[in-house]
């Protein structure tokens, strides 16, 4: 029975090694691509490191584009949207979660039918909104979405959240006296950390990655992040694949050690 048991715990930790490597051969490759010489082709095959490796990347990187600029746009739209969008959603999932049930399947299929609806249909819109709000070419533009949830997804996963929580926490909650503020901030945001941490990890990697908002809504360079500064990197050096690997790791690296600093807490839950 224990070697059974043994043997089922070796294989999968095995397949979850397998796993780990198949997803981090891209930014294995990433790495060694940066490495390379400029006006050397990469290789076809895939080798730990280039045969003449270098660093040089990374300097001129700095010198072509203005990569710290770019990442302080890019902090400052994840500090202001990741907030917002967790207060928000957290909102409204608590506010639909706590309607009588035929309320709450027509707000779930409302959610479900924006969240189908393709971003491409609110370019438009969006633009005219922002232009009147005197919103266009500022960091509002970039997290106005934020407001409304940024996703009908994150708010679903509030509402999940809430739901499950027994009625009558909230119900003694409001014999006690507390107001709807107090029971969101007492009551049902310390029994949904699991969904906090994963809304915001989410949220996080939807503006950090975010290239759509700032190419169609921001007008000035000094206002780009980071994904726009890898296509001007692109557009200026389209061959010299060392420099857009240096810029795209640089870009990687905080949404790694992010992910690395929130692993103990994922570890907490899943115990």
């Amino acid at each position: 029975m224990f070697s059974n048991l043994r043997r089922r715990e070796g294989l999968a930790l095995l397949l979850r090694i397998v796993v780990a490597l198949v997803f981090l051969l891209p930014l294995y490759w990433m790495v060694g691509a940066s490495l390379h010489r400029l006006g050397v082709p990469l290789p076809t095959s895939l080798r730990l490191l280039p045969e003449q490796p270098t660093l040089s990347n990374f300097a001129r990187v700095w010198s072509l584009v203005p990569l710290g600029r770019f990442t302080l746009n890019s902090l400052l739209v994840v500090v202001l949207g990741v907030p917002l969008t967790l207060v928000t959603a957290s909102w409204a999932g608590l506010a639909i979660a706590r309607l009588s049930r035929p309320a709450q399947r027509v707000w779930v299929v409302i959610s479900l039918a924006v969240l189908m609806a393709p971003g491409i249909a609110l370019w438009s819109t969006r633009f005219l909104v922002y232009r009147t709000l005197g919103w266009y070419d500022t960091v509002w533009a970039l997290i106005a979405p934020a407001w409304m949830g940024t996703s009908p997804f994150f708010v679903l996963m509030f509402y999940r959240a809430f739901r499950r929580v027994p009625a009558a926490i909230y119900e003694s909650a409001i014999l006690d006296g507390t107001g709807v503020l107090q029971m969101w901030a007492k009551v049902a945001l310390p029994m949904a950390r699991p969904t906090v941490l994963g809304v915001a990890l989410l949220s996080f990697i939807f503006y950090w990655g975010d290239f759509i908002s700032p190419l169609l809504y921001l007008n000035s360079e000094s206002n780009y992040t980071l994904p726009v500064a890898l296509r001007l990197l692109e557009q200026m050096t389209r061959a010299e694949w060392g420099l857009l690997m240096a810029a795209a790791l640089w870009a990687t690296v905080i949404p790694l050690l992010l992910f690395l600093l929130a692993q103990p807490y994922f570890a907490r839950y899943d115990e």
